[in-house]
């Protein structure tokens, strides 16, 4: 391998922020936040006899009207994440000290347009933006965001309005001074002083307890410049031919009436994509709003969110992908300055014969179709039904771990696509993990 870090090894640091964590996760001792906190336990995990809120819920004006204490020199704020100085604000902390690998070759490159698609879905708060700055200069030096979703458990059919927590970002100088758990209680805070009393979150380090843990998958389509700057190592008895040959896809896509999304289509494709939801555990519910906004952007064509969908000759639509930009800076490289990099998002289909074909021909034209926009490799994880495509379509296991957390909320384990002893994909098998977090 290269002496770089390798992509899934970057990419597992992505999720809240954090390095993956090695420690024995019986060891409550490096957990002493958690285990106060309304999250399942290790040892009851397995002992689970019915789903359901883990603190009784109170009610809102039980929850303290103030913010938590904080140490003197430091003091909360809100980003106004629609003022352009304070996002500029929020990139330069984020670019800085959210995720890189060790030899800081290289780091997410975010826009000001991501940060709108991600923070501002229908239902956003002003005060779910919260920051900590230093009293004397202003300077941002910590945040933490929580944003509206509701999900389904299917199996029960309840379904619970909640929020998911993302972008959880402390200085790196401040990384000892205990700030994280503070954030956090205090996200909690604004969020249970609307009502809400469950979190959905993910992370790569074990924390009690998973709902779910998934696997990284990756299909290089520019596999020269993966090279280049040391994402890819050229496997033994192969040549740089061999391996472009390998990965080659074709020029356009496949299905016969593939085009772009739009706004007329929100409605169809949300019912289209409930319809097949079904078969998994935990699905995220969208009102038409939030749907439009997560699968076309703001307004006007999106440089962040791509959506695509299939319409039959009859003009129905049978199915639909997505999937969103995210590219890394490359620091140190001659050559390149930037990895164009795509995720994949939601997709659905009606097929149920040859269902696995047509899964499979789905994402190939979403591989193509993402080529347009100098995406480099193409990320996505062992949920929904992606062991359906994975193999036949080149996509290769990362070393990294996601694993899915809901807080105040016992549910029964859910197969994240992997065995649960070898951690290998488990082929044309459902995963019970149908929502999908940025």
């Amino acid at each position: 391998m290269s002496d770089k870090k390798s992509i899934e090894e970057l990419l597992k640091l992505l999720a809240m922020g954090g390095e993956e964590k090695q420690e024995d996760p019986q060891n409550t001792e490096k957990h002493k936040f958690w285990s106060t906190q309304p999250t399942v336990k290790y040892e009851e995990a397995s002992k689970i006899a019915a789903e359901g809120p883990i603190d009784k819920i109170k009610t809102p004006d039980q929850v303290p009207n103030n913010p938590l204490p904080l140490i003197d020199q430091f003091e909360w704020c809100t980003v106004d994440v629609e003022n352009d100085k304070e996002l500029d604000e929020l990139y330069k902390l984020l670019y800085d000290n959210y995720v890189e690998d060790t030899d800081a070759t290289f780091r997410f490159k975010y826009s000001h347009e991501f940060f709108k698609w991600a923070l501002k879905p229908p239902g956003w708060r002003k005060d779910w933006h919260t920051g900590v700055r230093v009293k004397e200069t202003g300077k941002l030096v910590a945040f933490i965001a929580a944003t509206p979703v509701t999900i389904k458990l299917n199996k029960s059919k309840t379904i619970i309005d909640c929020v998911e927590i993302n972008f959880l970002c402390i200085h790196k100088k401040l990384r000892n001074k205990r700030l994280a758990p503070v954030m956090i209680k205090e996200i909690t805070r604004r969020v249970n002083k609307q009502d809400i009393w469950q979190a959905l979150y993910t992370g790569g380090s074990i924390l009690p307890t998973p709902l779910a843990t998934c696997r990284y998958q990756h299909r290089p389509l520019n596999w020269s410049k993966l090279h280049d700057v040391g994402f890819s190592h050229l496997p033994a008895n192969q040549t740089k031919s061999s391996m472009l040959a390998h990965y080659a896809l074709p020029n356009e896509p496949k299905l016969k009436g593939l085009r772009k999304m739009e706004e007329k289509d929100v409605k169809e494709v949300l019912e289209l994509l409930h319809k097949y939801q079904e078969r998994f555990e935990i699905v995220q519910l969208f009102k038409e709003e939030e749907f439009k906004h997560w699968m076309l952007g703001q307004s006007g064509e999106s440089n962040v969110i791509k959506s695509y969908v299939v319409e039959d000759s009859q003009g129905k639509i049978t199915d639909f992908y997505s999937y969103y930009l995210l590219p890394f800076t490359v620091l140190e490289n001659t050559h390149h300055d930037d990895l164009g990099i795509a995720y994949l998002f939601y997709y659905a289909t009606d097929a149920e014969e040859n269902y696995k074909t047509r899964l499979n021909d789905l994402i190939t034209d979403a591989l193509i179709t993402s080529k347009k926009f100098n995406v480099d490799v193409f990320n996505c994880l062992t949920c929904q039904d992606n062991s359906f495509f994975l193999k036949d379509c080149k996509f290769g296991s990362g070393d990294g771990y996601l694993n899915y957390y809901l807080f105040n909320y016992k549910t029964f384990p859910m197969n994240g696509g992997i065995d649960k002893e070898t951690k290998q994909v488990i082929d044309d098998k459902s995963s019970g993990v149908g929502v999908v977090l940025l």
